[in-house]
């Protein structure tokens, strides 16, 4: 339903009982993507065929040993900052690839949000929203496949490739959750049927025949729902050598970097060309309480060559133009430096990163004061970050979705696009 449509439509007897059914934990069903805000845009943004990778940082990287050093201050860190090949930016030593990179990366080192801690970090950095008892708002990959995704693909549009966050579709309902993979990028086993097709063929006509008369006869959403399940179901049989990165990982394991991480990566390049709207790649061990240093010249090697070979092959296959990279974790970490050498939580001034997709790349927005305590020019909120991506994936975050009765902006009420970061 558009939400352009007059009031009484929204108060029909079935948009009431889809707002007033519970669930057994008591709350609220949503009502399940079915009032929706600008169909036209909708289509408008899948016209264009952008798509968005998501490398999610869980713990919170630091930003003091990744892309805001701070040398020479007590909160400096025991690493040296390195030049990059944009000039007047550093970055840390540890990221020597991602250097190479830095003209088509936007540096946002101003960020200020409002979750300190883990679960609701996660939450506010997947969704844009602060977590409520009332509505569950969806991921940004949910709201990337509903608005750029391709219906009836035999792909899902919204992959999760061993990462965190437990947001899902929200209230835009089980057609928009994630199809999520292990850390090794396989598929699930209940993703391959081991049945006969000549048997499988025969049961789903069977099935096909009794939903198809129940639903001249009964409208029942859960059974539409199942039914698109069913359906997605069967199409992924066709789509599953998109998943397959095997046989190209030995030429492309040098420009990716030979990990765990480079190999998510890949297969998220490779699921963005076979049309997947929205892939989320997961390195996980961030938090860094203890031992911060150790931690992250363990963990910032891999991720940024990954990262910065992810770049480089979207820019040659001439996919950059059309795909958002987005490099972020729930928090940052702490100035200070505690007893036990780590960093604890810290939310007031951080860093997070955009390339790709319109982003003009080769910058660092916003300002962070000389020991990084405070951001001293340009502050972003969670909701500016969210509209700015949504821009430039072609989405209007002021596009509004219905939580029940209930209006809900992609990104929240007074949230500004960063329009320096867009080209």
């Amino acid at each position: 339903m558009n939400s352009s449509n007059p009031g009484s439509q929204h108060l029909s007897r079935r948009a009431l009982m889809k707002a007033t059914l519970a669930t057994a934990a008591g709350g609220m069903v949503m009502n399940w993507g079915g009032l929706t805000g600008c169909a036209a845009l909708a289509e408008e943004a899948r016209k264009q065929k952008k798509h968005c990778i998501l490398l999610w940082m869980n713990g919170g990287a630091s930003q003091f040993e990744t892309l805001d050093m701070k040398p020479g201050q007590p909160t400096g860190g025991p690493f040296r900052p390195i030049d990059t090949n944009v000039p007047g930016i550093k970055i840390c030593e540890l990221m020597p690839h991602l250097a190479k990179q830095m003209d088509k990366v936007a540096v946002i080192r101003s960020m200020r949000t409002s979750q300190v801690d883990h679960p609701g970090g996660i939450y506010l950095m997947h969704t844009g929203y602060q977590p409520s008892a009332n509505v569950r708002f969806p991921e940004l990959g949910a709201i990337v496949a509903k608005y750029t995704g391709t219906e009836g693909s035999d792909l899902p549009d919204f992959v999760k490739v061993s990462t965190n966050g437990d947001a899902g579709a929200g209230f835009l309902g089980p057609k928009y959750q994630p199809f999520g993979i292990g850390s090794e990028g396989n598929l699930p086993i209940f993703s391959v049927s081991n049945m006969d097709p000549a048997k499988e063929a025969k049961r789903n006509d069977l099935r096909t025949f009794v939903e198809e008369r129940f639903a001249t006869e009964t409208k029942s959403e859960v059974a539409k729902m199942h039914r698109e399940a069913y359906d997605a179901a069967r199409r992924l049989q066709k789509g599953r050598d998109a998943f397959k990165i095997d046989a190209e990982w030995a030429k492309y394991k040098e420009l990716y970097g030979d990990s765990e991480f480079g190999r998510r990566c890949l297969l998220a390049r490779k699921l963005c060309e076979s049309g997947v709207a929205f892939v989320e790649v997961g390195q996980s061990s961030y938090d860094t309480h203890s031992d911060n240093a150790t931690g992250h010249r363990g963990l910032v090697p891999p991720m940024e060559h990954a990262w910065a070979g992810l770049l480089a092959d979207l820019k040659d296959r001439g996919m950059l133009d059309n795909t958002l990279v987005v490099w972020t974790g729930e928090i940052g970490r702490t100035p200070s430096i505690n007893n036990r050498a780590g960093r604890d939580h810290f939310v007031r001034c951080w860093s997070t990163a955009l390339a790709g997709c319109g982003i003009k790349g080769g910058q660092a927005y916003g300002v962070s004061n000389e020991t990084g305590t405070e951001v001293k020019d340009n502050p972003v909120t969670e909701g500016d970050f969210f509209a700015t991506i949504y821009s430039a994936l072609g989405i209007d975050p002021s596009t509004e979705n219905y939580a029940g009765l209930r209006p809900v902006p992609l990104a929240p009420f007074g949230s500004k696009v960063v329009k320096a970061l867009l080209g």
